[in-house]
């Protein structure tokens, strides 16, 4: 955990551009770090496993040797030394045999020996599983100890298999977990996108069913002022269209002068917002090029000062800092809002989180998606002060004139 953890926030500082390919990175990174860890387990079992058979080979010959050891024994003190070598094997099973035939055996199951063909069948089944130890009894007379592996270096060489078994099985409900988790949020995504249509398709439609309601009571006040009010909103709802047309498709990315842009953007929010927001914004010496798409990078700018004064209840200053810093183009966005605690700082970005009573938590959600997945830039919450401010920091990469 801890490994991944310092992969995540190591892969995180890379690279601000490309996010797709981070994600594919890391999932690609974290699936070679499971294999590693399996692979890892594998070889250390495997040691452990051969470690634990040769001790194994050892007390068995200790034991053929003490049992070979009996028949040779001068004193009883002796003796009995040699019967508590064999008496302490109680963990490997052992058959001992001569040329014809079983002679004795030692830990074997007791419930099977009850069938008169288990021992033969089982003798049969480890014969060629260990080399068997020789015992010379007599010249020319021989006994033969075959033996097989002790219950706990069988688990051991399963052990591994278990532990990918369930390292699989974690993996599958965590996959299970993640789609369930991704449609969900999708599920939110479409929901609020469609109210989001209906809300930013509402302002320009009751404007022009107002006209034209004023036009049907009174056709003299068709005057030239209102065809341009009128095609101001028809302008508006074709940007609208045109924003929401190229969410899910690839936009068409351009090199455009982002504080032209960004200029453009505050001009319009101006004059739709009340006189207590002040808009404070100095443009730098020299122009920023980066490639953009107008209407979305527009979109992310109204956003951000919408969820501004939102912040600030509709009074208050939202203040624009403009930078080429090496190969980026940096915007910090600032309020003098309630702020937010640091554990909202990644939360505000997922989709369906608001604290507003009437909101459906999209907006952030839209700039996130805008300006990391179509621009392969980033954006984040730089910084919030409680009843102080909140800045929202833009990362867009640079390129020359």
């Amino acid at each position: 955990m801890i490994i991944a953890l310092l992969l995540n926030i190591y892969l995180a500082q890379m690279s601000l551009f490309n996010n797709y390919s981070l994600k594919q990175y890391l999932k690609f990174s974290l699936l070679l770090m499971a294999l590693s860890i399996g692979l890892f387990s594998l070889y250390y079992t495997n040691n452990m496993v051969k470690k634990l058979a040769l001790e194994e080979r050892k007390k068995i010959s200790q034991w053929a040797e003490a049992y070979e050891m009996i028949n040779k024994a001068d004193s009883i003190d002796e003796l009995n030394i040699y019967l508590k070598i064999i008496e302490s094997n109680t963990t490997i099973p052992v058959i001992l045999t001569d040329a014809t035939g079983i002679l004795n055996h030692r830990n074997l199951d007791s419930v099977a020996l009850k069938n008169k063909n288990y021992l033969q069948s089982y003798f049969e089944s480890i014969k060629t599983k260990n080399e068997p130890i020789k015992i010379k009894i007599a010249d020319d007379d021989y006994q033969y100890v075959y033996y097989d592996d002790s219950t706990t270096l069988k688990q051991l060489k399963r052990y591994p298999f278990y532990q990918l078994g369930i390292v699989g099985l974690f993996i599958v409900v965590s996959y299970f977990a993640f789609s369930y988790s991704r449609k969900s949020e999708q599920n939110q995504v479409w929901v609020g996108l469609a109210r989001e249509t209906a809300h930013q398709l509402g302002t320009p439609m009751s404007s022009l069913m107002a006209w034209v309601d004023l036009m049907e009571l009174d056709p003299t006040h068709a005057n030239p002022d209102t065809y341009i009010e009128m095609r101001k909103d028809l302008d508006r709802l074709k940007v609208i269209t045109d924003r929401f047309s190229k969410i899910g498709s690839k936009p068409i990315l351009k090199k455009h002068d982002v504080v032209a842009a960004l200029e453009h953007s505050i001009q319009y929010m101006q004059v739709r917002s009340a006189e207590s927001v002040i808009y404070d914004f100095k443009e730098p010496e020299e122009p920023c090029y980066a490639i953009l798409n107008i209407p979305l990078f527009e979109w992310v700018i109204e956003n951000l000062c919408k969820n501004a004064m939102d912040a600030m209840e509709g009074k208050g200053t939202i203040s624009f800092h403009i930078r080429q810093r090496n190969e980026v183009v940096v915007i910090d966005i600032s309020d003098t809002g309630k702020g937010m605690p640091k554990s909202l700082f990644k939360r505000v970005f997922k989709p369906g989180f608001t604290t507003k009573q009437r909101g459906w938590g999209l907006g952030l959600s839209l700039v996130k998606r805008i300006i990391e997945n179509y621009h392969k830039g980033h954006i984040y919450v730089k910084e919030s002060i409680p009843n102080k401010r909140t800045t929202f920091r833009i990362v867009l990469k640079h390129i020359d004139n």
